[in-house]
């Protein structure tokens, strides 16, 4: 597999170490990331890089991921979730690393470099990496929603817009409180 990487300044030594574990699985690396410290220097254009050539890949048949990180990995996410395709997950487990792949099809893992040993770290990665997508039909019609939002802004009705259920609903009301959460629903 192909596996983009970036980050800036605070994750250059774990890019390093990184690249050579990843490369040493099998994987071919390609690195976006700053080619020497600078503590100055910026993360956006990294990682909107790496983003984008995960785009590229996919849209050409390729078995592609992206790995993106920084002091916290919120900043990475963020920057590679502005590339149309790209769904990138911040990860701080192994449990959010599966679920990433699993319900979310993520394309790209961010990771904060400061937050996690290498170890931790090169863990989530693989599993990210080794999880494949469920392809639940429920999981399938979230992304399309997503994907649909990002080609042309639509969305689903608003359940409280069109007054579904007992009566008008409005958005600044409070919920029932009989109502209930089911975490496990899913």
């Amino acid at each position: 597999m192909r596996i983009h990487i970036a980050t800036d300044h605070a994750g250059l030594e774990f890019s390093t170490q990184l690249q050579h574990h990843l490369a040493a699985q099998g994987h071919q690396v390609i690195d976006h990331g700053p080619i020497e410290y600078d503590a100055l220097d910026d993360y956006p254009a990294f990682c909107i890089r790496a983003a984008q050539a995960v785009v590229r890949d996919q849209a050409a048949g390729l078995e592609s991921l992206g790995v993106v990180f920084g002091g916290s990995g919120n900043g990475e996410q963020i920057a590679a979730n502005k590339v149309a395709g790209i769904r990138a997950a911040l990860v701080w487990s192994i449990a959010t690393a599966e679920l990433a792949r699993e319900h979310n099809d993520a394309n790209v893992i961010a990771i904060g470099a400061r937050q996690h040993t290498f170890d931790e770290a090169s863990a989530f990665i693989d599993r990210f990496i080794a999880t494949p997508f469920s392809r639940e039909e429920r999981h399938e019609r979230r992304i399309a929603q997503i994907a649909a939002f990002e080609r042309d802004g639509s969305l689903a009705p608003d359940p409280r817009a069109t007054g579904a259920g007992t009566g008008a609903a409005r958005a600044d009301v409070l919920a029932d409180e009989t109502s209930s959460f089911d975490p496990e629903a899913g």
